[in-house]
């Protein structure tokens, strides 16, 4: 794994894809910057892995996923040749943004090489907070209540405790440490508001348990119906921003389902051979 490059003037580090993130990370920081993603497990997760996967934690409501950050990257496809996308090249010859196209495909249209990002300052200051609430509705309404206002949370998060209760909303803001202050007594107006971290999402994915985490996507504004309707699940977060939810329990099944058409129309002319979905299989 190595730095390709790094241009911290200009925000900028390319990376090869076997890289983990902590290790990326470590490498911007002592210029006071970072690649704004946080998923689980950053000291194992590769580079590789977050762009195939789209994999993404707590801070995606503010700043969006890894896609968002990428710039450029360089693919292998499946008959060998390596191509680049992004930057000076914008489109490919067949009309696809191929830095979109490929992350979240999850290494079945190529095998991504090197990727080029955007990196930001880190911001001066950072807090969280949190608020209880007795059900699912009503913690959702505190959600739609910060989503709809003049405030700019980078979390806003849902969760239930392992399973125990209360319902708690986590929400997070980041910038200079005055908006920082105003956002968050802003945010105790609204309910009532105690000092927090983002402990519930690390204990949530380091939790030794036999199921597996599932996740289900659904509309933010169906957050609270679907929750309450899920049956058999011992634990939960949600990016509720975002409409997210992982869980650990019986299967709920997939509230958005992706086209599937369209996928297999991609496989096919990517991997007619069906080389890299026999790897993936």
């Amino acid at each position: 794994m190595s730095i390709v490059s790094y241009a911290p003037d200009d925000l900028t580090v390319t990376v090869t894809a076997d890289t983990t993130l902590a290790a990326l990370q470590q490498h911007l920081s002592p210029r006071n910057q970072w690649l704004p993603v946080d998923p689980p497990n950053p000291a194992r997760l590769t580079i590789g892995e977050i762009v195939n996967c789209d994999v993404s934690g707590p801070r995606r409501y503010g700043y969006g996923t890894v896609r968002e950050h990428v710039l450029s990257l360089r693919a292998e496809l499946a008959d060998g040749r390596m191509i680049k996308s992004g930057a000076s090249v914008v489109k490919n010859a067949a009309g696809y943004d191929l830095c979109r196209l490929f992350t979240g495909a999850r290494g079945e249209l190529a095998t991504v090489r090197e990727v080029c990002f955007k990196v930001q300052p880190r911001p001066e200051a950072e807090q969280f907070g949190k608020a209880e609430f007795p059900t699912v509705e009503a913690a959702c309404g505190f959600v739609e209540k910060l989503d709809t206002s003049e405030l700019t949370p980078t979390v806003l998060d849902l969760h239930n405790a392992g399973g125990a209760g209360p319902w708690t909303v986590v929400v997070g803001f980041a910038g200079t440490r005055e908006e920082v202050d105003w956002q968050r007594k802003q945010t105790g107006s609204l309910a009532a508001v105690a000092d927090a971290n983002l402990d519930h999402d690390e204990q949530f994915w380091s939790a030794t348990a036999a199921r597996p985490v599932r996740k289900l996507s659904v509309l933010p504004s169906k957050l609270a119906a679907t929750i309450a309707a899920m049956r058999g699940v011992t634990s939960l977060v949600a990016r509720a921003g975002n409409g997210i939810i992982y869980y650990r329990g019986e299967d709920q099944g997939t509230a958005i389902v992706p086209s599937t058409k369209l996928m297999q129309r991609l496989k096919h002319e990517f991997d007619p051979a069906k080389k890299l979905q026999a790897r993936h299989a």
